[in-house]
């Protein structure tokens, strides 16, 4: 795709991802606190079927984005690691891991694993039904580190 449009499109930092989930939100998922608005907003083990869904049949976060909650999990850029307090503000994963993060959790999640900071990870090698990701686009001045599976 970066070639193509001569843009450079890459997967979203784990903070990017959070942080165009919370469209601004400081609760617990996009749209609020309460649990059972989830089924309004995500695709999630309660009323997925256990399948996934198209993109765009529930209703976007307050910046237009949807299915950031439910549906599959999407992988990021960074490796999985834990964060220290000083990386509160803009954390960034190790150089290296086993495991990319993912977030957002998927069709048959519980409500609970559906939260805007709940994290996972999956080898980059592994493939599922269950995982997915989408694009962030790089302004063209800012650098960017090499993607998944090119270490």
């Amino acid at each position: 795709l970066s070639e193509q449009e001569g843009q450079t499109y890459r997967l979203p930092t784990e903070a990017e991802w959070e942080y165009a989930c919370r469209a601004g939100s400081k609760t617990k998922w996009s749209f609020g606190d309460d649990e059972s608005g989830l089924k309004e907003y995500a695709w999630y083990g309660d009323n997925s079927g256990r399948r996934t869904h198209p993109v765009a049949e529930k209703p976007p976060n307050a910046w237009g984005l949807y299915d950031m909650h439910g549906n599959v999990e999407e992988w990021c850029q960074d490796w999985r690691g834990d964060f220290t307090a000083s990386q509160a503000d803009d954390p960034q994963g190790p150089e290296t891991g086993r495991g990319r993060v993912t977030r957002g959790h998927t069709y048959g999640s519980n409500a609970v694993y559906s939260l805007l900071a709940d994290r996972d990870s999956c080898r980059p090698s592994s493939r599922s039904s269950t995982c997915g990701f989408r694009v962030a686009l790089s302004p063209p001045d800012v650098p960017i580190s090499k993607p998944p599976g090119k270490d």
